[in-house]
């Protein structure tokens, strides 16, 4: 599904430049469940934002299901997170204006689903997800873990190719943590593609393969399974 190769990305200001990301190659195959692991600032959220077409490479190649994105303008882009991308954040990023349903309902205004179709695919993926009791609340008005359920909903109502997933339990208690890590691998032996940065072992042993980083490099890989 994925093949990046000689990614680089650096951040400059007027007084330091820094590399955030440093030839790195990898690849991803469909179905696969991989965690990405390092110490802060080693590129990792910089890899998953490329990944996701929220950031651009300095060079490198990005082949998404063969095709090359690494040139693709925004509109280009934004079409394709849209299809295919689903993102769930440790910070959970739900509209605190939006009840639950309109935030899970948002990606299909987005991609141009019909009412009707909307209203089914919301309400299948709230009652999957066991948040259907929850739909007219507002997102002030749940726990962490009942709001990262309706982030991972809200990210999968469109049935994307991919789910990227930055510290996806970070806010939450080990309870709310393992709920959580398990709709994402229910999510993976049904199809999904998953790719998490994680600084939890124990999260990462979810996962298929770990890739490891140091300094804006991978520098190991672990296979699970």
């Amino acid at each position: 599904m994925i093949k990046i190769t000689d990614l680089e990305k650096t951040y400059r200001t007027e007084e330091v430049e820094t590399i955030a990301l440093n030839k790195v190659s990898f690849d991803v195959k469909t179905g696969e469940f991989i965690a990405i692991m390092g110490p802060s600032g080693c590129g990792k959220s910089t890899l998953l934002n490329i990944l996701g077409l929220l950031d651009d490479m300095d060079s490198g190649s990005y082949l998404f299901d063969g095709i090359e994105v690494a040139k693709f303008n925004e509109r280009k882009r934004a079409d394709l997170r849209k299809h295919n991308i689903g993102f769930v954040f440790q910070s959970f990023n739900l509209i605190d204006e939006l009840s639950v349903f309109e935030n899970v309902e948002l990606p299909l205004i987005y991609t141009g689903v019909k009412s009707d179709e909307r209203k089914r695919r919301v309400e299948e993926v709230l009652d999957k997800m066991q948040i259907m009791h929850r739909r007219n609340h507002f997102p002030q008005q749940l726990s962490g873990g009942q709001q990262q359920r309706v982030a991972v909903a809200r990210a999968v109502v469109n049935k994307p190719k991919l789910i990227l997933a930055d510290e996806p339990t970070g806010n939450l208690d080990s309870s709310n943590g393992n709920e959580v890590m398990q709709l994402l691998t229910d999510l993976n032996e049904q199809g999904t593609t998953i790719i998490m940065v994680t600084h939890s072992e124990h999260d990462a042993r979810y996962s298929h393969r770990i890739v490891r980083m140091l300094d804006g490099r991978t520098v190991m890989e672990n296979i699970l399974v």
